[in-house]
């Protein structure tokens, strides 16, 4: 997949690609009808949007809606996964995390 946009007028297929906006995190990302959020996002440079629990990025693994890896949340929803979620102007992602941290009392018992 490539992260161009080919101009309308370019397109030897004759798309009309239609142009949508989303937000990921407070940013503004580009994209087009069609895509999924997945797409839209490793398109921008993206290949991460979560955390696993050993603190390790998470992304785009399976692309078919199988692995969860993708998950993130969608327009206050959360666990989306956004290899299966076609991308709608004006949708909102936000992050996940799954980093598990030690208590405030088990820190201070060691």
């Amino acid at each position: 997949m490539s992260p161009i946009v080919i101009p309308p007028a370019a397109d030897p297929v004759g798309r009309a690609d239609r142009p949508l906006t989303i937000t990921v995190d407070d940013r503004e990302v580009l994209g087009v009808y069609g895509q999924t959020l997945a797409s839209v996002l490793l398109a921008s440079g993206r290949s991460d949007w979560r955390t696993a629990p050993t603190d390790g990025p998470r992304g785009v693994f399976c692309g078919i809606g199988v692995c969860f890896d993708c998950v993130a949340t969608v327009n206050g929803v959360p666990d989306v996964r956004l290899c299966l979620r076609p991308a709608r102007d004006g949708d909102s992602v936000t992050t996940q995390s799954r980093i598990t941290r030690p208590a405030e009392s088990e820190r201070g018992a060691r």
